[in-house]
């Protein structure tokens, strides 16, 4: 298996190159040269094993080798060990069928430890095997920095950097990163949006001398090794649900795209997925371009969902690619126009591929609120308000596809107690293992949106780390 990049012109990879690589060169996006495939017997194979079996066999095609057999089974096997349900990606059913994947299991409560409790095991593993040292730099709308900073925090062969923008996450999402006291964790709030950290995040691997001098790798959604861990558990639950005798909508809330893609990977795959229904806030740009055809940027709006307050949701691009016909240099020539314009015409070519397997919705405050606190009173199940959207998604566009309807629930609602005590009266507590979060100290610094100071700062922090 080799990778290449969605912009054309970097040069082909494995991946443990791509794993430490995380942005390529030219400014694109790695994915697979070509698409594995399962067959039905293979889908069928999968039926009884357990989550980290499972995720073994679905990820083992993308490794190439890279990655030994039983080393990628025993660091799958100890990722998800510690989940807090023993079927980790549990499904609960909601209504005749429509089906609730629950990926909140995870030791930060979120659907991004699915695979960031590999990623962070892969990196440990490639990195000893190397000899090397890396600095981790990656930007948070609000559960990738938690995640992330679990898996990484404590481990000799790496520093992470994380970035969130400064009041735009939730109180608890701020505290399970600036909270974790690891000599090798830092925390940045950068004073802008989530649009502002991840362009501050490619500007730092832009600059390929700073990136060669402090060894930077991405743990955002950027890096391909996260979309893989990702496709497994769509396999898990349509392997649940009778794969591959039927066919499945997916429904995704969606800010940078990863998530879905993992299940659009998972199609190209062989899973039987009939449609994918993306789920957006006010936010809306990914269902504008799927009602429109036409992707274009508005200024953020702070919503009660932040880790969807997104206008360039970068892993976009890696379905472009594919719309563009895998033609690297014609997408960067789309890429800079939508980059100088704020804008970018699909073509009706592709808006009509994209709206055969894509339907998107869109759901304000209000309307997320009133869903929240309908849900509660139908059915007795408290969503947070990124899950929620995911809900009424799949529900609004649910003749789009056939199959069993699966919506993803991708945060715990006490991640978000506010906003859901006040659609349900029910203030939902955190587990038992994070119930001190508001005791303990926090540990972050503020930044302007600055690349220069940002530089700045991580060499400082790191040649301070070094003379101690």
């Amino acid at each position: 298996m080799r990778y290449v990049s969605t912009r054309g012109e970097a040069p082909g990879l494995a991946f443990d190159e791509v794993l430490l690589a995380g942005l390529a060169p030219d400014g694109g996006l790695y994915v697979p040269e070509a698409w594995p495939r399962f067959s039905r017997s293979d889908i069928r194979a999968l039926r009884g094993l357990g989550y980290a079996e499972l995720a073994t066999r679905v990820m083992a095609p993308y490794l190439g080798g890279a990655v030994g057999g039983d080393d990628i089974a025993a660091m799958a096997a100890e990722s998800y060990a510690g989940f807090g349900h023993p079927a980790v990606a549990p499904l609960k059913q909601l209504a005749a069928d429509h089906w609730l994947m629950e990926l909140f299991h995870g030791p930060t409560l979120s659907f991004k430890d699915y695979a960031l409790q590999l990623v962070g095991r892969l990196f440990d593993h490639v990195l000893r095997r190397r000899g090397r040292r890396m600095t981790i730099v990656g930007a948070t709308s609000g559960d990738t920095g938690s995640a992330a900073i679990e898996a990484c925090r404590d481990r000799a062969a790496m520093d992470v950097f994380i970035l969130h923008p400064e009041g735009r996450v939730s109180e608890v999402q701020r505290r399970q990163m600036t909270t974790v006291a690891a000599a090798n964790v830092h925390n940045i709030a950068i004073t802008g949006t989530f649009d502002d950290c991840q362009d501050l995040v490619k500007g730092l691997f832009a600059d390929t001398g700073f990136r060669a001098r402090y060894g930077l790798g991405a743990v955002n959604s950027i890096n391909w090794a996260r979309i893989m861990a990702q496709i497994a558990y769509y396999f898990a639950a349509a392997v649940a649900l009778g794969a591959p005798d039927r066919r499945f909508t997916f429904a995704v809330p969606t800010g940078n795209f990863g998530n879905v893609f993992a299940a659009y990977a998972a199609r190209r795959m062989g899973l039987g997925i009939d449609r994918l229904v993306i789920g957006s806030n006010t936010n809306d740009i990914l269902t504008r371009v799927i009602t429109e055809g036409r992707m274009e940027t508005r200024p953020v709006t702070p919503t009660l969902s932040p880790s969807m307050d997104i206008q360039i949701s970068s892993n976009f691009e890696r379905l472009l690619f594919d719309l563009y016909g895998r033609d690297g240099r014609r997408l960067a020539r789309a890429m800079a126009r939508f980059r100088r314009d704020g804008g970018l015409g699909l073509g009706d070519a592709r808006w009509r591929r994209l709206t055969r397997l894509f339907a998107g919705h869109r759901l304000d405050d209000g309307q997320t609120t009133a869903a929240i606190g309908r849900l509660y009173a139908e059915t007795g199940e408290l969503l947070d308000p990124h899950s929620i959207i995911g809900v009424e998604a799949g529900a609004a566009c649910r003749g789009a596809g056939t199959g069993p309807l699966v919506s993803v629930a991708t945060a715990h609602p006490a991640k978000f107690p506010e906003a859901v005590e006040a659609a349900t009266g029910v203030r939902p507590a955190l587990p038992d293992r994070l119930a001190d979060l508001w005791e303990r100290d926090e540990h972050c610094h503020v930044l302007g949106n600055d690349l220069a100071a940002l530089k700045d700062h991580i060499a400082g922090q790191l040649a301070g780390g070094a003379a101690a």
